[in-house]
């Protein structure tokens, strides 16, 4: 194993580990601590909130590296199939330690937070990033899709509002709404041209041909798959925005109303 494997391993158990160390340790102390409606939550609730906690952390981690990576890694922007992929593989192999870490959990806590889709997700992308990892191919189209993450606090946030009692026309909850729809939108659907101009350009090429089967069924189907249900999402997520915003503003429009009722 030559010394920059060694090092690609290490991250990856390093952030498995320090992953099953906020769950278990960190999160439960800083929710304490943060939230007094954590302590009052039921056991299951409790695995949730800090498997959530543990996912925003990791999010926003792998986020904003993807997004150095984007804007500043030109080996990576010029050849998106086989450009050094020496910053990919490192973002790569943190997703890909948090990854088997929450599958571990996922198994653990079944009966709190078992989810086949997630079993389904998880071993997928483990899939697709053995390609990475292992040969080092297709880090723009890797990167490119960790930009996703950036949905996923305003997601977990949602949930936390939710079991903390928050009512869906509150404040909070409504601006985390609006933020998330945007942000959902911005990531995962208003990107999609930039990622299949990208796809289109390679397509055909000396460096597409060189990329074995396995590695572009991995890369095309799973891209094709994953946007039709995030397009599928941002419909679901749309329309709910829409419906408590809709909501709230009738909700303040009819109290005037009902304050200026007499007997």
């Amino acid at each position: 194993m030559d010394p920059f494997s060694q090092l690609i391993l290490t991250i990856s158990v390093t952030s498995f580990l320090t992953f099953q160390w906020l769950f278990h340790k960190v999160s439960p102390w800083v929710s304490t601590r943060i939230s007094p409606g954590f302590p009052g939550l039921n056991d299951k609730q409790k695995v949730e909130w800090n498997s959530r906690t543990v996912s925003t952390f990791h999010a926003l981690l792998v986020g904003i590296f993807c997004l150095c990576i984007l804007l500043f890694d030109d080996a990576v922007n010029e050849d998106p199939v086989w450009g050094d992929p020496t910053m990919v593989k490192t973002n790569v192999a943190i997703t890909t330690g948090y990854l088997i870490s929450d599958l571990l959990l996922i198994f653990y806590y079944w009966k709190a937070i078992g989810d086949k889709f997630f079993v389904v997700h998880h071993l997928a992308a483990l899939y697709a990033y053995y390609y990475v990892l292992g040969q080092g191919m297709l880090p723009y189209f890797a990167n490119f899709r960790l930009l996703a993450e950036f949905s996923t606090p305003c997601v977990n946030q949602r949930w936390f509002f939710e079991v903390l009692g928050y009512p869906k026309t509150s404040r909070p909850n409504m601006a985390n709404g609006v933020v998330m729809a945007l942000v959902f939108f911005m990531v995962r659907i208003a990107v999609m041209p930039v990622y299949y101009s990208r796809m289109y350009a390679v397509y055909g090429t000396e460096a597409f041909y060189m990329v074995p089967w396995g590695g572009r069924i991995a890369w095309i189907c799973s891209s094709i798959c994953l946007d039709i249900m995030n397009i599928m999402w941002m419909h679901k997520i749309a329309r709910g925005c829409y419906k408590v915003l809709r909501s709230a503003r009738q909700s303040k429009a009819g109290t005037p109303q009902e304050n200026g009722k007499t007997d």
